[in-house]
This record gives C-alpha cells, structure tokens and sequence, in this order.
C-alpha cells in the first residue's frame, strides 16, 4: 500500500490532473508500464503486486485507479459465496481506509460520503464504459480532485476488487459545499 499512497501524493498535488502528468509520475516514481498505450500515453502500470491504470474520459475527466485486493472467479467460473466475498473486501477494505487518514497528504481530505450496496455512484460519467458498481465505498476530496476508496465488482462475472480512484472532480462527483 505504499507505492499507492506515495502515488496519491504525487497525483494529488497535479492540477490539473491529466493522463499525460500521471503517466510521468507512475514512470518516475518506478512503476512498470504494462505496455497499453492510448493517445500516446501509457495507461497501465504495475509496483509491489498493485495494478493501476490510467482513463481519460470524453469530457477530458481523468481518473487514476489501484486495484489493491483482487478476489477472482473459481474454477468454476463463478463465486462459492458471493457474500464471502463481498465481506472479506470490506475487511481489506477497513484495513486499508486508517492508511489513507494517516497518510501524508491526510490534512488535505474532506471527506466526501459513504455509500452502500444499490446507491448510485458516478451517475452519467464515462462514454458507455462500464461505471464502477460499488458494495461499499467511502469518498474524499484531495484538491480539486475527488478520492475514492471501495470494494468493486464491474459485473457478476469479473473479479471483486477494493480499489482507490483518483479523479477529476466534475459536476456529477458530489464535492462538499465547503470546497474540500
């Protein structure tokens, strides 16, 4: 969880945050590209068994996510218990939220919301991409940009994951009246 909180640091302090500036930063702080350039820029990187990528969205919204626990299908190709699942994400997930508000950059967040289960949670982003569809998640701002942290699961047959997003923050990402 280091390389991803040291990376938050470096992509927190970019404004504004573009895919080009975070490409920069994941090269100079170490991180091994994944060879999946677009527009020219890389867009998938690898440090210490986090992936992260990097999507650029129609709007020009960037977002910077880490997927830092993946829990896969089984051989069958389906969840024993999705449930199971679903609660050891969010135990990983509780482990990982004290890291983030005792990082360096802690005295910048404000914290954003939480949701659960069947919330909406990025109404209307994207260009058809697939919008993350969160258990749980607890959000903040860092700047002008808006963090997320959470247990995903894209669609019933990929992995759960509890990721952190860095984004943009836009008029659908919900950012406190006080500015944060």
């Amino acid at each position: 969880m280091a390389a991803v909180i040291a990376m938050l640091e470096e992509l927190g302090g970019l404004a504004p945050l573009t895919a080009e500036g975070a490409a920069a930063r994941f090269a100079a702080r170490g991180w091994t590209p994944g060879g999946r350039p677009r527009g020219g820029v890389e867009t998938s990187w690898d440090a210490d068994g986090t992936g992260a990528w990097i999507r650029t969205f129609g709007s020009g919204a960037v977002e910077v996510s880490f997927a830092v626990w993946i829990r896969d299908v089984d051989e069958s190709g389906y969840f024993d218990d999705l449930e199971a699942v679903y609660e050891e994400g969010e135990r990983v997930l509780a482990g990982l939220l004290p890291e983030i508000e005792r990082s360096s950059f802690a005295c910048r967040l404000a914290e954003a919301g939480r949701a659960a289960e069947g919330e909406d949670e990025r109404e209307g982003e994207g260009e058809g991409e697939g919008e993350d569809e969160f258990v749980v998640r607890k959000r903040w701002t860092l700047g002008g940009h808006l963090l997320t942290a959470g247990v995903v699961q894209h669609d019933t047959d990929l992995p759960v994951m509890v990721v952190v997003t860095l984004e943009t923050a836009t008029a659908t990402a919900p950012v406190p009246a006080d500015g944060g």
